[in-house]
């Protein structure tokens, strides 16, 4: 376990942000070369990799999933490995996540499954949503043939190693809107000659703000991120305005009926002034979804791991959700600690506790759908 430390702190010292993560991708191609897998699938989605060990007969194959990139962060934390690129660091955990599949492998390297294969799916830009969409368009993706596909992350706020889970919706839909008003500047003392967006922006964010949709119990809501209007020019009445929002649903229907409903305050706002408009939506997620009998797989293997059945969806997205498209698909979380920085914290740090907590419930996964009778 000390090497599979020893990693998670070198790829925390050198993080890169989505879509920039060859180093990472090295690093961990070079991890895993001497346990001489079957195969590394490299460059897939971009810098993303599939390190897959097959079993001693034919069998159905397990895909798990972890995470290449880290955030736009300054890390303040005072540790020996702490990150060395200005204003990137792993503020999510990705680099813990990364080692728990390198211990995974490692074990696999010692002990293949009695039947089928492992594919362990090194993924590159989580973070922006585009990550998990590029590696299931990359042709070489489809002869993986995954039968289930799984996903760990971990939480600060629960006790460590408390497996997190829950049937159906287990992290939310997301995406980001940009809208622009476009009207016509004017002289501020003449502010009736121009068309400003001022009034129709106050309208459009009033009503994102409080807008619902979904059934009375569901998770659906709309946060303004940020607004710009006009310039700071004491002479002249605006002509332009932007509005960025995220919208964040349970499902992907009732994320649907959000964009609709925003598409359309957006478009009677306008209209009413006089103004043109632009909409734009990007940092997409889908909701992740479990399937029942992904989670049970999850479920049965939990123990000796403290279980947590969770009420609700968390609130966060995760772009896992886009491998339901391929086969059975479950995140799960698994505690990270009561008592630390939360995820995107700047003081946040991944617990080397949790590795072989973790690596270990993701093998007794690996046995229990490899190794059934």
């Amino acid at each position: 376990m000390k090497n599979v430390i020893a990693l998670r702190q070198s790829l925390h010292t050198f993080p890169e942000l989505a879509g920039r993560e060859s180093e990472t991708a090295r690093r961990i191609a070079a991890f895993f070369r001497p346990l001489s897998p079957d195969a590394i699938v490299e460059h897939l989605g971009g810098h993303g990799l599939a390190v897959i060990f097959g079993g001693r007969g034919p069998g159905p194959a397990i895909l798990l999933r972890c995470e290449l990139d880290a955030l736009p962060i300054h890390e303040t934390n005072e540790v020996s490995y702490r990150s060395r690129s200005g204003g990137v660091s792993h503020k999510c955990g990705h680099d813990g996540h990364m080692a728990i599949l390198a211990a995974v492998g490692a074990a696999l390297a010692a002990r293949r499954p009695a039947r089928g294969r492992v594919i362990l799916l090194f993924q590159p830009a989580e973070e922006t949503g585009e990550g998990a969409a590029a590696v299931l368009r990359d042709p070489r993706f489809a002869e993986l043939r995954p039968d289930f596909c799984f996903a760990l992350h971990n939480l600060p706020g629960f006790p460590l190693g408390e497996v997190v889970l829950r049937a159906g919706t287990f992290a939310c839909a997301s995406r980001g809107m940009s809208i622009v008003l476009s009207g016509r500047t004017a002289h501020a003392a003449q502010p009736e000659t121009g068309i400003s967006p001022a009034g129709a922006m106050c309208r459009i964010i009033s009503a994102l703000a409080g807008m619902q949709a979904g059934g009375p119990d569901e998770t659906a809501f709309i946060t303004i991120a940020g607004a710009r209007l006009g310039e700071r020019a004491y002479g002249t009445a605006p002509g332009d305005a932007t509005i960025w929002a995220t919208l964040r649903a349970e499902t992907d229907d009732t994320m649907h009926e959000l964009v609709a409903l925003s598409e359309e305050t957006v478009r009677e706002a306008a209209a009413e002034a006089g103004l043109t408009h632009t909409l734009h939506c990007e940092d997409v997620f889908p909701a992740t979804v479990n399937a029942a009998e992904a989670i049970d797989i999850v479920r049965a293997s939990a123990s000796p791991l403290p279980v947590r059945e969770a009420a609700q969806p968390f609130r966060w997205s995760e772009d896992f959700g886009r491998f339901a498209e391929v086969a059975p698909a479950a995140l799960c979380g698994i505690g990270a600690g009561e008592n630390v920085p939360d995820l995107h914290n700047p003081d946040y740090d991944f617990p080397d506790e949790l590795i072989p907590l973790a690596a270990d419930l993701l093998s007794r996964m690996i046995r229990r759908t490899c190794e059934a009778s």
